[in-house]
């Protein structure tokens, strides 16, 4: 069906891609975790032929259908997001976003937020290690509640001050609001080659 072929096609960019199986899984149980709410829900809310009576409730065929449906596309499109997405890096996302005519601010909002989040976990796992050097154990108790208020706050402070210094360094640096690069995209045969390929399993599998 259409439908293993969209799954077949991901697992192959996945494989193309050479990323570690491991981590692909990972990533996949995640997003499955969800999916696994759709399993316990369908199958007893979706009208249809029912195979199986558990007191009041019914399971029906028509409901797992859909719950397994949903999870072959939902896997497909996932597998083909980590395939495009982990083997580029952010500085080309950011000019291909650039090149798809995106406003610039929300592009560059989208970068400096990838860019200082890991900066702010590092900050946040410093604050966390000095508690637990003074002693600090997390309990259901006011104390808790406002250390870790304290907590939150120092990492907003602190990340609204180095968003201020990076700021101002990017205006001694000549910044204008707008992203420069210096290596822009070719058009390749590969490429070229890539995307006829890309484009006629596609057509595939939507004719048969």
């Amino acid at each position: 069906t259409p439908l293993w072929g969209d799954l077949l096609l991901a697992a192959g960019l996945i494989i193309i891609a050479k990323l570690k199986i491991r981590e692909v899984i990972l990533r996949l149980l995640v997003v499955n975790s969800f999916i696994l709410l759709l399993w316990i829900m369908l199958p007893f809310t979706f009208s249809g032929e029912k195979i199986y009576i558990l007191d009041s409730l019914g399971v029906s065929r028509e409901g797992i259908k859909y719950a397994f449906l949903l999870t072959i596309k939902s896997n497909s499109i996932i597998l083909v997001g980590i395939a495009l997405l982990s083997t580029s890096s952010i500085y080309n996302l950011v000019h291909a976003l650039l090149h798809l005519y995106l406003p610039d601010k929300l592009v560059q909002l989208s970068f400096f937020s990838y860019r200082y989040i890991h900066t702010i976990h590092s900050e946040y796992i410093r604050l966390n290690n000095a508690l637990k050097v003074r002693g600090f154990k997390a309990q259901t108790n006011f104390h808790t509640y406002k250390t870790y208020a304290y907590l939150i706050g120092m990492m907003l402070v602190r990340s609204y001050d180095r968003s201020k210094r990076v700021y101002n360094a990017m205006l001694c640096r000549g910044f204008k609001g707008k992203f420069w690069t210096l290596n822009h995209f070719s058009f390749n045969k590969s490429d070229f080659i890539g995307g006829i390929v890309m484009i006629s399993c596609i057509i595939g599998l939507m004719l048969f």
